[in-house]
């Protein structure tokens, strides 16, 4: 479960409702089935124009990659190459086939399949980098999906609101009914508003951060197959590897590593 996103909309959804409480508004006052409608399906149609019917129907895919964490980080990255490596070299290339296929990571299985079946090195770089810009280009389109509804919605609120204008118009001759079907009519641009941006465009930018933090941790796994492949001894895998760490990532595993060795010497 990815904490972020369950968090983040939680925050917004909660600041918005504790927001309404707080001004003595209910619940109630924000219910509008019309307007919903609307809204909802209506951005839903105009986006799936611009789209496809297959790629609005690949939504609840593309959901399920912003709410569940990458099954590895970068850190683990580094520490499965430079496992693979000692294993290489204590068994042989082969030997990397079994251990691969316990790990739940495609590309990283595709990477050490390739080394086994003897690939050539230049080959074995293209068909990977081949498979992040094919990665890349299934991420952009939910990243579109979502960033066109997010432009949608808030013009279908807007609609939404002209229309309950013009039928608060059409009865005008009932002024005590015309404050109700005021602040009706804008519950539209609310939902609209709303659903924008505190849904589909945190979704949209969700998708391009979860993109460019897969992408690499991809080119690591490059990183580390190329090296393992080329006959790399494990601490050379694993400093190839470093590079691609932030300064905060790279001295947070130096500062454990020290640790265990500490444990080690002291037991």
């Amino acid at each position: 479960m990815d904490l972020a996103t369950v968090a983040g909309l939680a925050l917004a959804w909660g600041a918005l409702f504790l927001s309404l409480s707080l001004e003595g508004g209910s619940l109630k006052d924000l219910f509008n089935a019309p307007a919903f409608v609307l809204v909802v399906f209506g951005t839903i149609g105009a986006t799936t124009v611009g789209s496809s019917v297959r790629t609005i129907a690949s939504i609840p895919s593309i959901l399920k990659n912003v709410f569940i964490s990458s099954s590895l980080n970068q850190s683990e990255v580094i520490d499965l190459m430079v496992g693979f490596a000692k294993i290489a070299r204590r068994e042989g290339v082969l030997a990397l086939d079994e251990a691969a296929r316990k790990i739940n990571n495609k590309f990283l299985q595709k990477g050490v399949e390739l080394v086994v079946d003897g690939t050539p090195s230049v080959m074995v770089r293209e068909i990977m980098e081949t498979e992040i810009v094919a990665m890349q280009d299934r991420h952009k389109m939910g990243e579109t999906v979502f960033t066109t509804l997010g432009g949608f919605s808030p013009t279908l609120g807007i609609i939404g609101t002209v229309m309950g204008l013009i039928s608060m118009l059409a009865k005008l001759n009932e002024p005590g009914k015309m404050g109700h079907a005021i602040a009706a009519a804008f519950v539209a641009t609310l939902y609209g508003v709303a659903f924008a941006n505190l849904i589909y465009l945190p979704i949209a930018s969700k998708l391009k951060s979860k993109t460019a933090d897969e992408v690499l941790t991809y080119e690591m796994i490059i990183e580390g197959v190329m090296s393992i492949q080329a006959g790399d001894n494990p601490r050379i895998v694993e400093t190839r590897m470093m590079a691609y760490l932030s300064p905060t990532l790279r001295a947070k595993r130096e500062k454990v590593k020290v640790e265990h060795i500490r444990e080690k010497m002291a037991a």
